[in-house]
C-alpha cells in the first residue's frame, strides 16, 4: 500500500478507527439506513463501503476524478463508482428523509420546547455552464447573479431551530418549458422507478412541488411550528394549499399584480403600506396590517425598515395572525440559516465541483451525499455546543482524517520493521520492545508525543 496524504485504509477507517466521522455513522446506522432505502448492490463492493468512500472524499481534499478515475492504485475502480451512483432504483430521497427524522430527533432533544423550529425552503443555482450532454440540463434563471445559466435549480425543503440546520429532501429542477433544456432524457428505465418519478418532478413547476415536500417531512415526524420563503413563492393560491399543513411567513414582491383584501378594498402592497399609519423615529418596524386573500384566508403583513436602502422597506407575511409583528420578525430572520447551507455545500463540501457527471440519476446521489456531509458537520457542531463555524467544523475534520493517514503510516513502518526482524537468522534476532521504545524515542526528539500520535501501540495495530 502506497504511504501518501492520500493513501488510507477505506475499510479499516470505516470499521475501527474512533473518529467523529465514524462515530456519525455507527451512532445514525447509515450502512441499516441505506439499506432500508434500497441502496445496495448483488455483487463487488457493498454499497456502504463505496458510500464511505464517497462521503470522506472533500475531507481529504479530492474528488471522484482525481481519486479513483485517474488513481491508477485506486482499489476500486471507476465503473463501480459510476455504476453505484447511476442506479435508478436506489431510493435516495427516503434514505435522506429517514437520516434526517434520526438527526432531527437527536437535536430537537437538545432543544428547548418553547424554541420556534420551522420549515425552510428555497432553491439555489447549480451551475454547469461547461457542459453539453448532462441529462435533463437546462437554461435556468440565477437570481443572484441576474442572468441565465446552465444548470439545474436545487429546490430544498431543510429544518431548522436557529441553530442547527438539516436538510430533509431536495428536487433537482430542470426547467417546465421544453425549449429551454438543452438535453432531453434519454436513458430508458421503468416508470414505476424512483429514477422515472424524480425526472417527472424535474420538470414540474417548483410551486407545484412544495406542497408535497412538506408532507413527505411531516409525515415521517419531523415537525416545525412554520414555514418560511422568500418572496419567489409568496403567491396567495400556494399560500392557501401550505396554510392546510403549517402556518407561513415569507417576504412579499412589490407587484400591482397580486391584490390583497384590505379594510373592504382589494389593494397590491405598495397601495396598503400608503395607507397605513407609520411608526415614529428610527423604528425597525413601520407597520402592520391584517388582510385576507380571495379565497377567504386570513394574514397579516409586516411592514419593516430596509437597513440596507435609506427610506426603503420591506413586507412580510404571516398566515398566523396571533403572532405579533416582533415575533415575526424574529422567526423569518432564521430563514438566513438555508443560505449558509447553501454556500457551505459548495465552498466545502463539492455541491458543484466534486461530481460532473452526466447521469442526471447519478447527481441525485451526489447531491444526496453532500447532504449527508452537512448533517454530519451540523450534528457535530452540536453535541457539544460549538461555537466553530461549519467551515471550521471542516477544516477540522480534515485534520483528524490527516491524522488518522499518518498514523496509518507509521502503524505500517513498524509492521514492516517487525516482519523484517522476523526473516532474521536467530544469533541477529532484536527484541521487538527494543525496537518499537527507540522508534519512539525518534518521535519524541521531533517534538512530538508519540501518546498522541500513536495513542495506544496495540490498538493502531489491530485497527491497521
Amino acid at each position: 500500500m502506497d504511504i501518501t496524504k492520500k493513501a488510507i485504509d477505506w475499510q479499516s477507517f470505516s470499521e475501527n478507527f474512533d473518529s467523529k466521522i465514524s462515530t456519525f455513522f455507527k451512532q445514525f446506522k447509515i450502512g441499516t439506513l441505506a439499506h432500508d432505502a434500497h441502496i445496495y448492490k448483488t455483487k463487488g463492493y457493498p454499497a456502504i463501503y463505496i458510500f464511505i468512500r464517497l462521503f470522506l472524499l472533500p475531507f481529504i481534499g479530492t474528488n471522484i476524478y482525481r481519486e479513483i478515475v485517474i488513481n491508477d492504485s485506486s482499489t476500486i475502480k471507476k465503473d463501480a463508482i459510476y455504476n453505484f451512483l447511476s442506479s435508478y432504483r436506489f431510493s435516495w430521497r427516503k434514505f435522506l428523509l429517514k437520516l434526517a427524522f434520526h438527526s432531527f430527533n437527536f437535536i430537537d432533544n437538545l432543544t428547548n420546547k418553547n424554541r420556534d423550529s420551522v420549515f425552510i425552503i428555497d432553491d439555489s443555482t447549480i451551475e454547469r455552464n461547461r457542459s453539453k450532454k448532462v441529462e435533463l440540463l437546462a437554461k435556468v434563471f440565477d437570481h443572484s447573479q441576474s442572468r441565465f445559466v446552465k444548470g439545474f435549480k436545487m429546490l430544498t425543503l431543510a429544518w431548522s431551530d436557529g441553530k442547527s440546520l438539516i436538510p430533509l429532501d431536495f428536487i433537482l429542477r430542470s426547467s417546465s418549458k421544453s425549449e429551454n433544456i438543452y438535453q432531453e432524457s434519454t436513458k430508458i428505465i421503468d416508470k414505476r422507478t424512483c429514477g422515472a418519478r424524480r425526472r417527472k418532478e424535474a420538470i414540474t413547476k417548483s410551486t407545484d412541488l412544495i406542497v408535497p415536500m412538506i408532507e413527505r417531512a411531516l409525515d415521517i415526524g419531523i415537525k416545525a411550528k412554520y414555514l418560511l420563503m422568500d418572496s419567489w413563492f409568496a403567491l396567495p393560491s400556494l399560500l392557501t394549499k401550505i396554510s392546510k399543513h403549517i402556518h407561513t411567513i415569507c417576504m412579499l414582491k412589490r407587484t400591482s399584480k397580486v391584490l390583497y383584501n384590505f379594510e373592504g378594498d382589494y389593494l397590491n402592497v405598495m397601495q396598503i403600506y400608503s395607507k397605513l399609519r407609520k411608526r415614529r423615529g428610527l423604528a425597525k418596524i413601520l407597520a402592520s396590517a391584517n388582510i385576507s386573500f380571495k379565497d377567504g384566508l386570513r394574514a397579516n403583513i409586516v411592514f419593516v425598515r430596509n437597513r440596507n436602502i435609506k427610506n426603503d422597506w420591506l413586507a412580510i407575511l404571516t398566515t398566523d395572525i396571533d403572532l405579533t409583528p416582533e415575533d415575526v420578525v424574529r422567526i423569518y430572520a432564521k430563514r438566513w440559516d438555508i443560505e449558509v447551507f447553501f454556500r457551505t455545500a459548495k465552498q466545502h463540501l463539492e455541491l458543484e465541483k466534486g461530481f460532473q457527471g452526466r447521469d442526471y440519476d447519478s447527481l441525485v446521489a451526489h447531491t444526496t451525499i453532500v447532504m449527508t456531509r452537512y448533517i454530519f458537520l451540523s450534528i457535530e457542531q452540536r453535541k457539544n455546543t460549538d461555537n466553530r463555524t461549519l467551515g471550521l467544523l471542516f477544516h477540522a475534520c480534515c485534520k483528524e482524517v490527516e491524522d488518522y493517514t499518518f498514523s496509518s503510516a507509521l502503524c505500517q513502518i513498524i509492521g514492516m520493521v517487525q516482519d523484517y526482524i522476523k526473516r532474521l537468522p536467530e544469533n541477529q534476532k532484536i527484541d521487538n520492545s527494543i525496537i518499537l521504545k527507540a522508534f519512539f524515542e525518534a518521535i519524541r526528539s521531533y517534538g512530538l508525543n508519540p501518546n498522541i500520535i500513536l495513542n495506544d501501540y496495540s490498538e493502531l495495530a489491530q485497527a491497521c
